[in-house]
Formats: structure tokens, sequence, C-alpha cells
């Protein structure tokens, strides 16, 4: 089965903020599902609802939801509304996104490290953020280091938190963490 990646608002926002979700499209094509209850989320800003609906329409992404009952609901609902002890309340569309990946064994697509995080542990989700998914599509050959700059820099004036100033840092301590794992 090919692995589908659940992304949150958060993620797929920061494409659609810059016009550049054809990165997701040509990385994950058919493969990228949201969540309805980040569909939802993202109806409140009209024109990201529309290339959303664009992709969906070319199939690149489908909106899903969790059945009422179901081991992802359960989990869902446990997330926004009664953690275990230890963990802390999430909002929808991350807690759609976790439940969906556990239950579906997908990756999560998210920045929001600081929620997220303890239940990626615990799960053992696999997950992606912005700068994987910008790192992977210039290995792909689909940006240069110099585009994903631009992206970047694009990204962060529409307000997008990423952990660094620039791709080319994010890239420089991908590279230093990976060199001391080993």
């Amino acid at each position: 089965m090919t692995e589908k990646y659940f992304f949150d608002t958060d993620c797929l926002s920061a494409f659609l903020w810059v016009r550049e979700e054809s990165i997701l499209a040509r990385l994950y094509a058919g493969r990228i599902v949201l969540p309805t209850q980040v569909y939802n989320e993202l109806q409140r800003v009209p024109h990201l609802l529309a290339r959303v609906d664009t992709l969906k329409n070319n199939g690149d992404l489908s909106v899903e939801s969790m059945e009422a009952g179901s081991e992802e609901y359960k989990d869902y609902l446990q997330m926004t509304t009664m953690p275990e002890s230890g963990m802390r309340i999430v909002g929808r569309g991350e807690a759609a996104g976790i439940a969906m990946a556990k239950q579906r064994n997908g990756t999560l697509a998210s920045n929001n490290l600081r929620d997220i995080l303890p239940y990626v542990e615990k799960y053992d989700i696999s997950h992606i953020t912005t700068g994987d998914i910008l790192m992977e599509a210039m290995d792909a050959g689909i940006i240069t280091e110099a585009e994903g700059n631009t992206i970047w820099s694009d990204m962060i004036r529409k307000r997008r938190l990423l952990p660094t100033a620039t791709f080319s840092e994010y890239l420089v301590n991908c590279h230093n963490s990976e060199g001391a794992e080993e």
C-alpha cells in the first residue's frame, strides 16, 4: 500500500500561502490526506480553500473523515478533550492528523512540534515538517537550494513559523544533526 501523508492546517498552509502547493502535488500526488477538521479550518480563508479544492479536483489530495466510534475517533476525542496524564490537549486539525496517521500507518505532516511531538513519540508515528518537505523536493530536483531559500523567506513573510532564518541554515542544521547521530 502507498503511504499516505496526513496534513494539519499549519503545514499545508505554509505552502498554500506562498502558492507553492505544486511541490506537494509533485512529491505526494494522490497520497495527501486532509482530515475533515483541517478542511473545515481552511474554509475560514476562501483563497486557501480554493487552492485546496484545485488539488482535490486534480486528484492530488483527498479529504477524509473518521467514523464515529472508531479507534481513531476515540484517539481524536481523547487528544482534544481529556488527554491522558502528561499529555496536552491539541487542536482539532493536529489531533485528527495524529489519530489518522496512527491508525492508518501514514505520515503526519505538521510543524507544530511543541504540541504534536509527545504524541508522535508515544505512538511511534512517522512525521515530516515543511523543512523536510522542501529538502525532499530539493533532493528530487523539484527545487534548487536557492529556490528553497526564496520559498522559505516567502513563508516567513507570510508569518509561518519556521525553525531557522533560511532554508540553507535548515539544511546545515539537518546535516549536522545527522552527523551527530552516526
